[in-house]
Order: structure tokens, then C-alpha cells, then sequence
């Protein structure tokens, strides 16, 4: 038996050596930030490593090697999530978790949600506002260190967040639906009396009703885990549910619930210019035509255009006009009173990536991350979506009227290969539409154009008036494209999207009837 805990306890120390080796120092100081509620400040101070923090953990009972959620929760919120494997657990098995026992609490998940969409540039304005309320000799490091600094001032508590209001207003305005977020779920719990919170209903109940604190920041699409939840309360049994109904309305005047469901779970898509789409149509290759791309390219005009998008389209890009043009788009102002951004890429590809006429390869993640909220900060909290044609995989043998977008053998020069699921950014309001699946190809009819554009241009048109949202729409894509067999009927396609997206996205519907 001794020698068991002997090896129960090396074993578990052992995973905690090797997950703070695969730490960085950024990482490292995010565990510090979300633990402060936790630890003592003091203590805190004095940490240099991961293993510091753990210690501290362990001592304060919050972590062991019987129970390690604590650290799993923590490793999930700083988006580590390859890391959880090795305390055996999963990215969904967390958030199953989550709202029975997470220990961080919602006001410390908004700051840290804050912190991680403020760029220099940001924090740089942001302390020229505060500058006669920081000490003057503090020296900027982070927006951590902005963070903790407020707070140990007593600017900042989780019953006073005016002082980040204030200062987004100038900055950026979107940083303040974060905020919102918090403090609409903060009030919304607030009238729930002692009697009520004391009552083995409430108790029964209270994980549920946690969620409401946590929407903006445990599911990168919190709005289905919200729906689930109010529903399995409500089934649960009325009176337990009224229970909790009676609380909130006393604090609000109405159902809580279902007025924060109806304010919290789209995006905003109500600005006066919804945003840019960009098309890039790559076409004529050294060796080979991809035709029918045109017609893909003049349907997604088309279509995006009738969505209320202002469309550019570009021809025939090299690897390094792709880029180019990434960055370009990077740095455009005018992002600013848009909605969200979208980009179609059509091209041959390989896996995670899509090749330039020039024949030369670029990753599709490189080709995001010039969208993030670090990188393009006029995008910040915004959907950005992008949908990719082109093979994933490698060419196969191509019926008389039916062609793949792979490139030829003769072109594959790939000495590595990337997962679709390391191509999407893991910040949060991306969306990443596929037209196949990793490591296969995708079907283009050399006059009708591709099988996946074609599906997705058709199921727009036919659900937006309907108000379903992206995803639905994709799935509806899926279904379509799953049907269709190629000429010889032994070729199938099977679509695939990959999303951080938070909330759902909704396009507007329309005044003018579908383009076709």
C-alpha cells in the first residue's frame, strides 16, 4: 500500500513537471492572474515558475493527486488544451464540468477574457487615460499587470468595473460587451434572497444557474450549453425552476433567463456596414486550370453582396501576393464600423494549407492569424470567417467532367503536414469552413463550379430568410455535399467546420429577394 502512494505520488508529480515545462512565461502569469482570487497576493509575488503555483495549490489543499480539476480548469481558460491529456482529461469533458465545479470566478474570468483582446496599441491609450491614477514610476509590462495594479488601488473590484468601462469607450467599444456580459448575469442573480439561496432547491440548482456568470467565457459556442441547461432545469421540475424564476424577477422585472438568452447569444450584426468579404480565385497554375472556379467566384460575389457584404474580389494570387494582401487587410482602419470580416480562398491545397499560382504553399493558419484581436484590433470580439476550396489531401485519378483541387503530383512538394484543427486560431470568433475533410480531396465541375461553393451560396440564400445561424447553414452544406457521387460513382466529399465562435452568427435577412 505504501508503495502504491509512493508511485501515485511520483507519477503525479511527474505530470505536473512535464506541464510546467510546456509553460511559457505569458502562460505562467495567467495561472497567476486566475489563481489570485484563490492564493494569497504576498505569495503570488514570489512565484517564478508553474511549478511555484502548483506548490502553492497543493498547499492550500486546492490540488492533489486525487483531484487535479482545479489545474484542469486553469490549463482550459489559458487555452491549453493539449495539455489536459495529461491530467486525462478533455477540452469537452472540462467544460462538462465547469459549471458544478470551477473554482475561477466569473468576475476573474472577465478580466482575464478583457485582457486577452487588448493589444499594445490599446494598452499603450489606455494608460495615457489613467496616467494620473497609476503611480509614477510604474513601468507597463502587461495588461495583467494594468489589471492587478487597479485592483490592489481599489479602482477595480468585482462590484465596481467603471473604470475599464470608461476607459473602452475611448479605446474600443467592443471590449465592452465582455463587461456587459459580467455585469448583466451579476444583476440578474442579485435579487435572489437568503431564504432562497439556503433552500435545497436553490442548492440543487445553483450549478445551473452559474452558467448564466459564465457564458462569455467557458464554451467557445456558450449559447447551446445555456440552452441545455435552462432546459434540463426546466424539466427538472416547475416549481424548481420557478424558484429560481421568482429570484430574478424580483431583481430585474422580468424572466431573466430568457431575456439575457435573447440579449447574449448572437453576435451584433445590426452596424450600419456589416463588413468586407474577400475573394481570392486563384485559377491559371503553371501546369494546370482550375475551371469552374469563375462560377464559384461570381456566385459567392453574389450571394455575399445580397448579404449586405462590400466584396472584393483578386484574381490569380501568388503565395506572397496572399500575404501581402493579409496584411494589407491587417491594418485596414475601416474594419472598425464593420460587423465581422469574411474571406473565400478558392485554390488547389494540401493539407492545412492552399497553394498561390506560384505553386508555393502558405498555411491557412498563417493566413488567420493576421485576423486576431492582438493583430487586427479593429476586429477584436468580431466574427471572422473564412471558407477555404481547395483538396486536403492527396490527387486521385479524375473523372471526364469532374475535377479535384489538389495539385498535380509533379507540384506536391510538402515536407509537413497540418491538422485543420491547428489551422483555426484557438483565440476566440473564428469560424473555419472546409470543403473537405483532412488529408482528402474536394470536387470542382469544370463548368458548374464546386461541389462545397456551390452548396454553401444555395443554403445561404434558401436559410437566411429563415434566421438560422452559420452553423446550422454548414451543417445543412454538409448534408448537401454528402449526397452528391461523383460521375463514376465511387467519389464522395464530405465537408468540415471548425469554430471558436462564442455566440451565433446570424446574417440580417435581407430586403431583396436571393440573387438566384
Amino acid at each position: 500500500s505504501s508503495n502504491m502512494e509512493d508511485y501515485v505520488s511520483l507519477t503525479f508529480h511527474q505530470q505536473l513537471f512535464l506541464i510546467s515545462e510546456n509553460l511559457v512565461t505569458e502562460d505562467v502569469a495567467a495561472l497567476k492572474f486566475l489563481c489570485s482570487d484563490l492564493l494569497h497576493l504576498r505569495k503570488l509575488e514570489g512565484v517564478k515558475s508553474a511549478l511555484d503555483i502548483f506548490k502553492l495549490l497543493m498547499a492550500q489543499g486546492y490540488l492533489n493527486a486525487e483531484d487535479t480539476f482545479l489545474l484542469a480548469e486553469l490549463l482550459y481558460r489559458i487555452k491549453c488544451h493539449s495539455l489536459l491529456e495529461k491530467l486525462g482529461y478533455t477540452k469537452e469533458k472540462v467544460q462538462e464540468h465547469l459549471h458544478e465545479r470551477g473554482r475561477v470566478s466569473p468576475y476573474r474570468q472577465m478580466l482575464y477574457e478583457w485582457s486577452e483582446n487588448i493589444t499594445n496599441e490599446m494598452l499603450k491609450e489606455i494608460i495615457f487615460l489613467l496616467q494620473n491614477r497609476l503611480p509614477k514610476r510604474w513601468i507597463t509590462l502587461s495588461a495583467l499587470d494594468l489589471l492587478i495594479l487597479l485592483e490592489k488601488q481599489g479602482l477595480l473590484t468585482k462590484d465596481n468595473v467603471e473604470i475599464l468601462e470608461e476607459v473602452c469607450v475611448t479605446v474600443s467599444p467592443d471590449l465592452l460587451e465582455t463587461i456587459n456580459c459580467y455585469k448583466k448575469a451579476k444583476e440578474g442573480c442579485a435579487g435572489i434572497s437568503e431564504a432562497t439561496r439556503s433552500s435545497p432547491e436553490y442548492t440543487k440548482q445553483a450549478g445551473k444557474l452559474k452558467i448564466c456568470l459564465q457564458l462569455c467565457h467557458t464554451s467557445p459556442f456558450p449559447h447551446e450549453s445555456w440552452q441545455q441547461n435552462v432546459q434540463d432545469t426546466k424539466t427538472n421540475g416547475a416549481s424548481q425552476f420557478s424558484l429560481f424564476e421568482s429570484g430574478l424577477e424580483k431583481a430585474s422585472g422580468h424572466s431573466f433567463f430568457f431575456s439575457f438568452l435573447q440579449t447574449m447569444t448572437s453576435y451584433k450584426m445590426d452596424g450600419p456596414h456589416r463588413g468586407f468579404c474577400l475573394i481570392i480565385n486563384n485559377v491559371n497554375f503553371n501546369s494546370s486550370q482550375r475551371k469552374g472556379s469563375c462560377k464559384d467566384a461570381e456566385q459567392l460575389e453574389r450571394v455575399f453582396t445580397w448579404l449586405g457584404l462590400d466584396v472584393r474580389t483578386y484574381p490569380d494570387l501568388t503565395s506572397g501576393d496572399i500575404i501581402n494582401l493579409m496584411q494589407t487587410w491587417q491594418h485596414m482602419q475601416d474594419h472598425k464600423d464593420r460587423n465581422c470580416f469574411i474571406c473565400c480562398i478558392l485554390s488547389h491545397g494540401e493539407s492545412g494549407a492552399v497553394y498561390g499560382t506560384d505553386e508555393e504553399l502558405v498555411s491557412i493558419r498563417r493566413i488567420m492569424s493576421h485576423f486576431t484581436a492582438r493583430q487586427c484590433p479593429q476586429l477584436a470580439a468580431k466574427p471572422k470567417l473564412f471558407f477555404i476550396q481547395a483538396c486536403q489531401g492527396k490527387n486521385i485519378h479524375r473523372p471526364v467532367y469532374v475535377d479535384t483541387d489538389a495539385q498535380t503530383p509533379a507540384l506536391s512538394s510538402m515536407q509537413e503536414s497540418f491538422s485543420l484543427f491547428e489551422s483555426i486560431p484557438e483565440e476566440a470568433d473564428f469560424l473555419l469552413g472546409m470543403a473537405t475533410v483532412d488529408g482528402y480531396v474536394s470536387f470542382r465541375h469544370t463548368e458548374e463550379g464546386t461541389w462545397y461553393i456551390q452548396a454553401l451560396c444555395n443554403k445561404l440564400q434558401l436559410l437566411v430568410p429563415r434566421g438560422e445561424d452559420i452553423l446550422s447553414i454548414l451543417t445543412e452544406v454538409n448534408k448537401d455535399v454528402a449526397r452528391r457521387v461523383s460521375p463514376s460513382g465511387t467519389k464522395k466529399q464530405m465537408p468540415q467546420p471548425a469554430y471558436t465562435l462564442r455566440r451565433k452568427f446570424i446574417f440580417p435577412i435581407p430586403r431583396d429577394p436571393p440573387p438566384s
